[in-house]
């Protein structure tokens, strides 16, 4: 196990780290179940040593990010987004996609920045921004203070998860990966909470009248 955790920290701190962490955070906006989180976070934790550089760990997030969203929004652009739309009714996918589409229109650029906290919810911002043909200018700036805010909270977990375990670096992951599940799971049911506020609102408002 330890041979196995020294491997890999030999790989995580090698120059070539950056380019696999703009695979991965690329790759991600695609195919969500791609670990882009946890790799940032991982590689974080094992920077605490100087290297690798956190600021270029920062940087190649930031950038992969920014490729894959526009990877994605070119696919929704295309047509991808309509057969999220023809998946099963009550499959995650299409209620995903439908959420993504009703928020851009409410909120336009604003969503996609909120969008990357949300399970699925970058990857279905981005298809339906495509299918609506949300300005490019527009998407790419928004895109960028999205990617780079996501980035920052990234390292900062993996930077808290680091300091808190210098000693003991598996611990640092497993702790940084479980304050990002924690934040994520909070915003969800935070944002199923108001969803359903918002149902019952039109309720009462009936009774009472």
């Amino acid at each position: 196990m330890e041979a196995a955790f020294d491997l890999l920290r030999h790989t995580l701190t090698s120059p070539w780290v950056y380019l696999l962490l703009l695979g991965l955070t690329a790759v991600d906006a695609i195919f969500p179940l791609v670990p882009a989180e946890a790799a940032v976070i991982t590689v974080t934790v094992l920077a605490t040593g100087g290297e690798p550089n956190v600021m270029l760990v920062v940087v190649a997030a930031m950038f992969g990010a920014v490729i894959g969203d526009h990877v994605s929004y070119a696919i929704g652009r295309g047509g991808g987004a309509g057969r999220l739309d023809r998946s099963p009714r009550d499959s995650r996918r299409r209620a995903g996609s439908q959420w993504a589409r009703r928020a851009v229109e409410r909120r336009g650029g604003l969503i996609l920045t909120a969008a990357r906290y949300v399970p699925g919810g970058r990857t279905a911002v981005t298809l339906a921004m495509g299918a609506v043909r949300y300005p490019l200018r527009a998407f790419l700036l928004y895109d960028l203070i999205g990617a780079a805010s996501w980035s920052l909270y990234c390292v900062l977990l993996g930077a808290v998860g680091g300091l808190s375990y210098e000693s003991d670096p598996l611990r640092g992951i497993l702790t940084g990966i479980g304050l990002s599940l924690a934040v994520t799971a909070s915003l969800e049911v935070a944002r199923r909470m108001r969803r359903r506020a918002r149902r019952r609102a039109p309720v009462s408002s009936d009774a009472d009248g």
